[in-house]
């Protein structure tokens, strides 16, 4: 007799089925998609929204600190730790996934760091100026979790879905984390507003602050439960290689002989490099846009500054459910590369626009036009990718070098972000030099439409 499995249709009732899911299943795919709803939280809580809000409070009126011999702007400092944990990634996503492919269990590795990433937000609960070098060490870690999760799981796009699934499958998993991340900040923002609902004491900011601590832990505790679906119905791996003492080398091997492959297709190759150059602008731009307005924009008071980066955190990821079902729409109609041009030229237009943003009103509309591009640019970019991929199993190895691409694009980002915001003092001439890699992202990707018929 068959084991029997089950499979969680949309987090509702558990349904009784035979046998292995399939590719192309849709029970698959919504199994593969359901790690996006377990691990987007990370993303809008820790990333985008209350952390940056916690982390602002901390330091108050004084934006500098002493730390490593320095003194740095805190925006600054945050901007070269994440940098630095996108480093770690960028070194090591190529590695593991080659291990990964050679031993066929990046379900595992996936399972790793999704652990790591999880425990670490926990620990930010305790993350305070006093145990400054404690706290940074748990973002840097609940970011390269965060991403190395991401790479293994986004390596399973070509494993569970077929070519003509896989704008839809890629939009599916984003709007499904834009859904399950807001839900969860409204319950965490709830909390932060009305901490005394929940029983937790102390004055107002006190109490806002420890709710805010909660949030933190809230997101590992989510994080662990809901990828548990995930982890439960995707397939261990493609092959079935002994773990040996040279796995290691044979990992090289293999990712040198992916290498020679990536090579080989000019069209894919021509792909990265416009990926690269508009994947660093958009990423970054995305990972300080709370601290842009928390620190550039005139909220009036710091109940309304909170209030309204709040608001325009929820603006940004309700639309961006619209922009990546729109966008996946509009690629059937108009294809992959004429999309990806138009929204490059839109973050050129947000980009000059957010330089002369001063408003909360004015932030807001930012916001939503962020939102809109911003969910919309990263699935296509994604199921783009997965369509100029040869046909190989070994698919790890292929995302590792999209996601070694998107994570040296994001150090480049944010240490230029960070040098010129720390030597000019303020954030909007970042923003504004950034203007100029989307501008080069359309050139590259006109180019290549030129070439290519995706």
């Amino acid at each position: 007799m068959k084991k029997q499995t089950y499979y969680f249709h949309y987090f509702g009732r558990l349904n009784p089925v035979m046998g292995h899911l399939k590719k192309g299943s849709k029970k698959l795919i919504r199994a593969w998609a359901s790690y996006d709803w377990a691990n987007s939280v990370y993303f809008l809580v820790i990333t985008s929204t209350i952390f940056p809000i916690y982390y602002g409070s901390l330091f108050g009126d004084n934006l500098y600190i002493d730390i490593f011999g320095q003194s740095l702007k805190n925006t600054a400092l945050i901007s070269y730790t994440t940098a630095a944990a996108f480093a770690v990634v960028a070194v090591l996503s190529p590695i593991l996934s080659g291990v990964a492919d050679y031993i066929g269990n990046k379900k595992s590795f996936m399972k790793f760091y999704t652990y790591i990433g999880a425990l670490s937000c926990v620990g930010l609960y305790w993350f305070e100026l006093d145990k400054i070098y404690f706290g940074l060490l748990c973002y840097f870690f609940a970011s390269v979790g965060a991403w190395l999760s991401w790479v293994f799981y986004n390596s399973y796009l070509p494993d569970i879905a077929h070519t003509k699934q896989m704008d839809k499958a890629s939009a599916l998993g984003y709007s499904l984390g834009y859904v399950g991340s807001v839900l969860l900040l409204l319950v965490n923002l709830s909390m932060v507003l009305n901490p005394t609902m929940y029983g937790i004491e102390g004055s107002s900011t006190e109490a806002s602050v420890k709710a805010m601590k909660y949030s933190f832990v809230s997101v590992g505790v989510w994080w662990i439960l809901f990828s548990q679906i995930a982890f439960r119905f995707l397939p261990k791996g493609n092959k079935s290689n002994a773990l040996t003492k040279s796995v290691i080398f044979n990992g090289f091997r293999e990712l040198r002989s992916v290498w020679k492959r990536f090579s080989s297709h000019p069209i894919l190759k021509s792909y990265i490099g416009a990926f690269f150059v508009f994947s660093m602008a958009v990423q970054t731009v995305m990972l300080i846009a709370a601290y842009f307005g928390e620190q550039e924009v005139d909220w009036g008071s710091t109940s309304e500054k909170q209030t309204g980066l709040i608001v325009s955190i929820m603006i940004i990821q309700l639309i961006a459910i619209v922009g990546a079902i729109l966008t996946a729409r509009c690629s059937e109609r108009f294809g992959n590369l004429p999309v990806l041009i138009a929204l490059n030229f839109i973050w050129v237009s947000l980009c000059l626009y957010a330089f002369f943003v001063v408003t909360p009103t004015q932030f807001y509309i930012a916001a939503g036009f962020v939102g809109l591009s911003m969910g919309g640019i990263q699935s296509l970019a994604r199921s783009t990718y997965s369509k100029y991929i040869p046909k190989t199993d070994d698919t790890a190895s292929f995302f590792s070098f999209y996601s070694t691409s998107q994570m040296t694009g994001i150090v480049l980002g944010m240490l230029l972000f960070g040098t010129i915001d720390q030597v000019t003092g303020s954030m909007r001439n970042s923003v504004l030099f950034f203007l100029s890699f989307f501008l080069i992202g359309a050139f590259l990707l006109i180019r290549l439409h030129r070439k290519s018929a995706v």
